[in-house]
C-alpha cells in the first residue's frame, strides 16, 4: 500500500491529460463564470464582468495548502493594493471545492480575504484554457495532512486585457524543481519542450511580481 505523501513529492506517478499548448498573447481570453470565494464568503465571479473595471491577472495554480501555491497566494496579497493602484484586478483558479477555498480565501497567511479565489472542479475553465491538467489521485497530502482529492492544474498566469485579449502568460513549465511539471514532462508523449526560456520557468512569487509590472505598464503606472 502506497504511505500518504505530502503532494509535492508525488506528483510524478500521476495520469494526466495530453499536455496541450497554452493560449498565447493575442488570443481572446475565453469567457468564465464560476463560484468563488472571497474572504471566505462565496460568489459568482464572471470575468468579462471583472474586465470592465479593468485588466485582469487569472492565476492558475496546483492547490490551496500546497508550498508553491501558499507562497504565490501571499505575494498576491501582499501586493494586492499595488495590482489596485494599477487599475487591475486578480482572480485564482484551482481544482479545490469550495470549502477548501473558503478557508484558504480567508486564512490571513495567503489570500488573507485581499482576492478572490474560484472552484474549478471539474477542471473546465482550465481545459478551456488549454493548460495540463493532472486527476485525482489517492494518498496525496497537503501541507496541513489533509487529503487532497481534486485534480491538478499546471501553474501558469494570464494578464487579460480589456478588450478581452491575453496580454501576457507566465509559466512555471519549464521549472524542473516543480513536481507537477516532471508529471508534465512525463503527460508531453515524447514532445521536446525548450527548456531555455526563462518566462517559462518562473518561481510562483515571480508570477506576481511580473504580472504586477505589465499591468502596471498597460495602465500607465510603470514604476
Amino acid at each position: 500500500m502506497m504511505k500518504p505523501v505530502l503532494l509535492g513529492m508525488a506528483l510524478g506517478v500521476l495520469l494526466a491529460t495530453p499536455a496541450l499548448a497554452a493560449l498565447k498573447v493575442g488570443d481572446r481570453a475565453p469567457d468564465f463564470t464560476a463560484t468563488a470565494s472571497l474572504g471566505g464568503k462565496d460568489f459568482r465571479f464572471h470575468l468579462y464582468d471583472a474586465l470592465k473595471k479593468g485588466p485582469v491577472v487569472v492565476y492558475f495554480y496546483p492547490s490551496a495548502y500546497t508550498q508553491g501555491c501558499d507562497l504565490e497566494a501571499h505575494t498576491f496579497a501582499d501586493n494586492r493594493d499595488r495590482f489596485t493602484a494599477a487599475g487591475a484586478s486578480i482572480i485564482g483558479v484551482s481544482g479545490d471545492n469550495l470549502e477548501r477555498l473558503n478557508r484558504f480565501a480567508s486564512d490571513p497567511s495567503f489570500c488573507a480575504g485581499k482576492f478572490p479565489i474560484a472552484a474549478d472542479e471539474k477542471l473546465d475553465i482550465a481545459k478551456r484554457y488549454r493548460l495540463v491538467t493532472v486527476a485525482a489521485l489517492k494518498d496525496i497530502k497537503d501541507v496541513n495532512g489533509a487529503n487532497v482529492t481534486h485534480g491538478l492544474i499546471e501553474r501558469v498566469t494570464f494578464v487579460v486585457g480589456q478588450d478581452q485579449r491575453i496580454a501576457a502568460v507566465l509559466s512555471s513549465r519549464a521549472d524542473v524543481s516543480q513536481k507537477i511539471n516532471q508529471l508534465i514532462e512525463k503527460s508531453a508523449s515524447g514532445n521536446a519542450r525548450d527548456h531555455s526560456d526563462a518566462s517559462q520557468a518562473l518561481t510562483p512569487d515571480q508570477h506576481v511580481f511580473q504580472s504586477l509590472e505589465i499591468v502596471r505598464h498597460m495602465g500607465g503606472h510603470a514604476s
